[in-house]
């Protein structure tokens, strides 16, 4: 344990590039096993179809249809939500307990005010290609 904090506290950057490239695959991983992906899929294909004709009735100025259009939206991004609750409820109290554990080592480094900004910029790139990966919506 102590030799992975000092090649933490040596190599920063790369550490928690690394450490939130990790990070993201095991959310991913958790992700693939527990979401309802073609539930998912046909969501996001619904909302598309929804956004082109809600733009179309207002550009006809149908607002009233329009608003319909997004209340449905609405309750779609609702249902797309109650789908992806559960595996961010199994993710999210390790992540804390890592995020603290980290805190702590990187508040030593020389990104002991920006580690926060290098892990979440990491994890982004890394979940888009996670994401892209494992095939998800």
């Amino acid at each position: 344990m102590i030799d992975i904090i000092s090649l933490i506290n040596q190599y920063p950057k790369s550490s928690i590039i690394i450490i939130s490239c990790l990070i993201t695959f095991l959310i991913t991983l958790v992700n693939y096993f527990m979401l309802d992906k073609d539930r998912m899929r046909e969501i996001k294909k619904r909302q598309k179809e929804i956004q082109e004709e809600a733009k179309r009735h207002t550009k006809e100025g149908n607002h009233a249809k329009a608003m319909e259009l997004q209340k449905e939206l609405f309750s779609s991004t609702g249902e797309m939500m109650k789908h992806s609750f559960k595996p961010m409820l199994i993710t999210l109290i390790p992540i804390l307990i890592i995020f603290a554990f980290i805190r702590g080592i990187y508040a030593e480094t020389t990104l002991a005010s920006s580690w926060f900004w290098w892990y979440f910029i990491s994890a982004i790139i890394s979940s888009i290609i996670f994401r892209k990966l494992f095939n998800l919506p």
